[in-house]
């Protein structure tokens, strides 16, 4: 009889082959690959160093730097003379006495100078002489003329003390007692210097705006052409995962760096520039027409004030710089996501 085998019992007893387990590979942490990548970046600038655009930039800044500085200080020396002219002319007047038929000239400037030295707020009055009258109608008559026969008026000059605490009105109701006289308190002139130099500092903030303007389209046209010239860096920052913030930050950093330089450079030669000017003028022009510069732009000194603002311009250019390339570079990878 054939032995019935219980196959049920043998597969149980029969030990089960184990299943393979298969090895998953463990996902890598991205944040300190991201890290990683982006301190390599750190370390190797997303816009060169010596790349063209920024030689060029760096130029083009100086430059800019150095015309607004020059524009500002031109300002503060015209502002500056205008100023002293202002307060001398305010500090004197003069009184003008005419020929009269049966007045004796000298009586008469003396009486003038007795009046404008009783009058409160007058510190002193002189008459000029004859040689000083004629000496003034040089500039427009000229040199050796003979006058004698032409009745020129006399002038007193009278220095105040206080130009507010002057009686300009006392003076000139006493001087009608001078046959001849009249009183000029120079108000025309004032206001026409201060007119001159009120245009003058509005025509140098324009130009000031002006060139600004054009600063931050060149910035503007450079940062374009970095950004199209590194464009390949820019697409392996972006796949690496860096933000925009983070790319425009990069260039923020390096057209910083590049407007501070740019700036120092042009803010210094302008400085120079002033320097030269001012030892140089008064050998190079003759004596007439450096007296009448002079006049115009007082000796070119900046001093502490003009320097202090023309120092002000490179921070300014370069806060311009950066923040103009910022905003750039987030339109630009705004455009291109």
């Amino acid at each position: 009889m054939p032995k019935v085998v219980n196959t049920s019992r043998a597969k149980a007893a029969k030990p089960a082959r184990p299943a393979a387990v298969k090895q998953v590979p463990p996902k890598p942490k991205a944040k300190p690959a991201i890290a990683k990548a982006l301190s390599r970046s750190r370390s190797t600038p997303v816009v060169p160093e010596g790349s063209v655009a920024g030689r060029t930039l760096l130029l083009l800044i100086a430059i800019m730097t150095f015309l607004m500085a020059l524009t500002l200080g031109g300002v503060v020396l015209v502002q500056k003379s205008a100023m002293g002219w202002s307060a001398e002319v305010g500090r004197e007047v003069t009184i003008q006495i005419r020929p009269v038929e049966g007045e004796v000239m000298e009586s008469n400037l003396r009486t003038a100078v007795a009046l404008a030295e009783a009058t409160p707020g007058v510190a002193s009055a002189h008459a000029l002489s004859e040689a000083e009258n004629l000496k003034l109608l040089e500039p427009w008559l000229g040199a050796g003329l003979d006058l004698s026969a032409i009745e020129v008026p006399r002038l007193v000059v009278v220095e105040l003390s206080d130009p507010e605490d002057a009686d300009i009105a006392k003076l000139t109701e006493d001087l009608k007692a001078v046959k001849g006289a009249s009183l000029d308190t120079h108000a025309a002139w004032r206001q026409q210097l201060n007119t001159m130099a009120g245009t003058i500092v509005v025509s140098g903030l324009l130009v000031l705006s002006l060139i600004g303007v054009a600063t931050v389209l060149a910035i503007i046209f450079a940062t374009r052409g970095t950004m199209a010239s590194n464009r390949e860096i820019v697409d392996v920052l972006h796949f690496i995962g860096a933000s925009n913030a983070f790319i425009a930050g990069e260039f923020q950093g390096r057209f910083l760096s590049i407007g501070l330089r740019g700036g120092v450079i042009g803010g210094l030669a302008a400085i120079l520039f002033f320097f030269l000017v001012a030892t140089t003028v008064g050998n190079v022009a003759p004596d007439v027409a450096g007296t009448q510069i002079g006049y115009f732009f007082g000796t070119f000194a900046l001093g502490w004030d003009g320097i202090i603002g023309i120092a002000a311009v490179v921070p300014v250019i370069a806060a311009l710089t950066a923040i103009t390339s910022r905003m750039t570079v987030r339109r630009f990878l705004s455009e291109i996501s």
